[in-house]
């Protein structure tokens, strides 16, 4: 059915008054664009189309005194009874926790506040349910009449006092329920629960209401809950149990890890430098990779995706966009090195802090497919995951200074702090944070260190001040090591710098810890020499290194390694020239012309070049010189005849022109504008053939679905012009596209979003 956006269709309805239905439907099937949204629309009309979501974001960042306080505002009806929600609540209304909770739904526009009257907004009320606090009508609703022998207390007193105990045991199970019995589809129940509904209904306790149903009145409900709401009132956060610790203890356990960091993040990126690894064609690292990663670092490999999750999001590691793409250190890598320590691990803890991967979920299933997630790859993108550390951050931070939970304690703030968030695996999440919290130095032996409070403590985080607050506890790199006879080098504490540059090349990392165990083997001495490093150069940097002399092993070790080093020579090349006649190759390689060829003697009769064969076969050529090609067995090589082709094409179809708007379309808008239903949305509920095709509305819904991990129903028009409905699960949308699955199938769909004519939820 045609809709038009309010304005355009008040502007069309102008022109009806000087205009016949034909001339009219001539005029928009000759000016299509009359029919369609202004562009100066698209922002209302995605408003419009937004608000239910826009409150439902607003309710699932409330906490549990929030949702507790509009509970009782709805109970009490519109405009709300601030007093009589107060009393419910077991507070009044000029207590300072209600004021700044009113204060702070209006700031969010869930209230609005006229003269002495509160308000609570209509799309609240459809989104918290039709019986807020689980109570029903009133008597007067359900009677029609303001008169009722049950609306005192003692009337209520004198009717529980003659219930039967069958009786009672229902009004107890309806007490703090909704409130509701349901019909069964046989009917009521027979026996003993048949004949306590039927007393309880004969005198007025419970009352039919809807379709079979048999609902509790407000004043029976609130009665038996002695004047409560709600069975657990919760303003206020709950009491965990805390450990206290030493802030000394705190900001120096902070500190190591903080400083631990710093040099498995370098030491990832120097490995990768060198030896960077593949990416994979869905993206992300290999497993192989990771765990090569995990073993060198001495790391577990869930702390080594860690690793390199967080240099990612800091913008140290990325994919190269080569061909053949790598994982590699990016400039930003370089220019992070020459910050001071502190610096750089306050650029870690930010771009934690902003990241939206989760690390914990490299290893486990993916969602759909079943596959484990890789590090770095997409599956690992989790939007919800930065709200829920700043929850848990903050958690920490208005608990005492210097004092730890435990993560249990902590799970019972998230589900109080985000009683409406979907969140599974609740626990598992938390727990994450809390220990990448600890690896990053944020907090030390679980409790918030001095840094992490003054990170936390501010939107956006403050990292020149939570820098300063890390430089006093961030242990200070070591510039001295001690080499020992066993041919191992202690280094008691974080190394950097060209220190760090030779031990990681010239030796072996045994152990880890408060000291650093490295050692030398022929392996390590050798990829010193292959790095240009010559035995006296790396005895003479060991030496000036250490505190102690160089230790008569080593010395041996390095010169025994380099007297056979080199006695082999490997080199690339590309093609080959042959003659039996030494004294023409002498030519070729006196000759200037060809020296861009590269040619170079191995043999008396035989040069290499690095260029190609055929190259090289067309320049001799060229130069006057008659070479034969000739396989690799030495056989005179025949080229074959070309019988290359080109790939068939397929011819496009020839273009049609159709217009915008046909004369049917045109006679059902006038008609709808004659009725003036033209700026009513008539689409069928679940529809989404019927939706709103605004690409700014699709592509707000279906970012939702990906942060919400939730499926969407979309209509989607084919190459042949054809519209399918599908039940799709969107991964990602980038690019002008959605990522994701249809239906059951667990193969990869890209669909592009103009093809999309609507979306729904699921």
């Amino acid at each position: 059915m045609p809709r038009l956006d309010a304005p355009r269709a008040r502007s069309l309805a102008d022109d009806l008054r000087g205009r016949s239905d034909d001339e009219l439907v001539a005029l928009l099937v000759a000016r299509p664009d009359l029919a369609r949204p202004a562009p100066t629309d698209i922002t209302a009309l995605a408003a419009r189309s937004g608000t239910r979501a826009s409150t439902q974001r607003a309710l699932e960042g409330l906490d549990t005194a929030h949702l507790q306080v509009l509970e009782a505002l709805l109970a009490t009806g519109s405009p709300a009874d601030v007093d009589q929600a107060a009393t419910w609540l077991g507070t009044d209304r000029g207590s300072g926790s209600l004021v700044e909770i009113l204060s702070r739904l209006e700031s969010l526009a869930l209230v609005w506040r006229s003269a002495d009257r509160i308000t609570v907004a209509r799309t609240v009320a459809e989104l918290l349910g039709p019986r807020p606090g689980g109570l029903g009508p009133s008597l007067a609703t359900l009677r029609g009449t303001t008169r009722d022998a049950l609306a005192t207390p003692a009337a209520l007193d004198a009717v529980l006092a003659e219930a039967p105990e069958a009786a009672r045991a229902v009004l107890d199970r309806l007490t703090w329920s909704s409130g509701v019995v349901a019909r069964q589809p046989g009917g009521r129940p027979s026996g003993a629960a048949g004949q306590a509904l039927d007393w309880l209904t004969e005198r007025g306790l419970l009352h039919p209401h809807g379709e079979g149903e048999l609902v509790l009145p407000r004043e029976v409900a609130l009665h038996l809950r002695g004047g409560r709401l709600l069975q657990d009132v919760a303003l206020h956060p709950p009491q965990v149990a805390l450990t206290t610790r030493s802030a000394t203890v705190v900001d120096l356990a902070a500190g190591g890890a903080a400083g631990e960091l710093l040099g498995l993040v370098d030491e990832t990126a120097t490995r990768w430098g060198e030896r960077p690894p593949r990416v994979l064609r869905a993206g992300g690292l290999a497993v192989r990779d990771l765990r090569a990663l995990a073993s060198t670092l001495d790391l577990p490999v869930e702390r080594a995706a860690f690793v390199v999750e967080v240099a990612h999001a800091a913008g140290l590691l990325a994919d190269d966009g080569a061909l053949d793409p790598v994982w590699a250190p990016t400039p930003a890598y370089d220019d992070w090195l020459q910050q001071s320590p502190p610096a750089r691990w306050a650029v870690l803890a930010d771009a934690w802090l902003r990241s939206t991967r989760a690390a914990h979920l490299v290893g486990s299933p993916a969602e759909r497919g079943g596959s484990p997630i890789n590090a770095l790859s997409p599956d690992a993108h989790w939007p919800p995951v930065r709200g829920l550390r700043q929850d848990v951050l903050a958690d920490l931070a208005q608990l005492p200074a210097w004092s730890a939970p435990t993560v249990d304690g902590l799970v019972e703030r998230m589900r109080w702090r985000r009683p409406l968030r979907r969140v599974a695996d609740l626990e598992q999440v938390v727990e994450a944070v809390v220990r990448e919290a600890e690896w990053l130095g944020v907090t030390g032996r679980g409790a918030l260190g001095a840094a992490g409070r003054t990170l936390v403590a501010s939107t956006p985080p403050d990292v020149g001040s939570a820098a300063e607050a890390m430089h006093a506890h961030l242990p200070a790199p070591v510039e001295e090591i001690l080499l020992q006879a066993d041919l191992t080098a202690v280094a008691p504490g974080r190394v950097e710098g060209a220190l760090a540059r030779l031990l990681r090349l010239a030796a072996d990392v045994e152990s880890r810890g408060g000291a650093t165990v490295h050692r030398f083997t022929e392996a390590s001495v050798r990829r010193a020499l292959d790095a240009g490093w010559t035995a006296e150069q790396l005895l003479d940097a060991l030496a000036e290194a250490s505190s102690t002399p160089v230790p008569q092993p080593l010395t041996y070790l390095v010169n025994d390694v380099t007297r056979r080093h080199g006695q082999l020579r490997v080199a690339a090349a590309a093609s080959y020239v042959r003659s039996e006649d030494p004294v023409t190759l002498d030519a070729i390689l006196a000759a200037p012309a060809l020296a861009p060829l590269g040619l170079r003697r191995i043999a008396p009769t035989v040069l290499v070049s690095p260029v190609s064969g055929d190259v090289l076969l067309a320049t001799l050529r060229d130069h006057g010189l008659a070479p034969a090609a000739e396989t690799a067995d030495g056989v005179v090589a025949v080229p074959a005849g070309s019988a290359r082709r080109t790939p068939p094409r397929r011819r496009p179809p020839a273009s049609t022109l159709t217009s915008v708007v046909d004369r049917p379309y045109a006679e059902n808008l006038v008609a709808l504008l004659r009725a003036g239903r033209a700026g009513v949305d008539a689409r069928a509920d679940g529809d989404p053939s019927q939706g709103g095709t605004d690409p700014a509305v699709v592509l707000g819904v279906l970012r939702e679905a990906v942060a919400d991990r939730r499926p969407v129903r979309l209509s989607h028009v084919g190459p042949d012009g054809g519209a399918t409905t599908l039940l799709f699960h969107p991964r990602r949308v980038e690019g002008g596209r959605v990522y994701g699955t249809a239906g059951t199938s667990n193969v990869e769909r890209i669909l592009t979003l103009h093809r999309i004519t609507g979306v729904s939820e699921a």
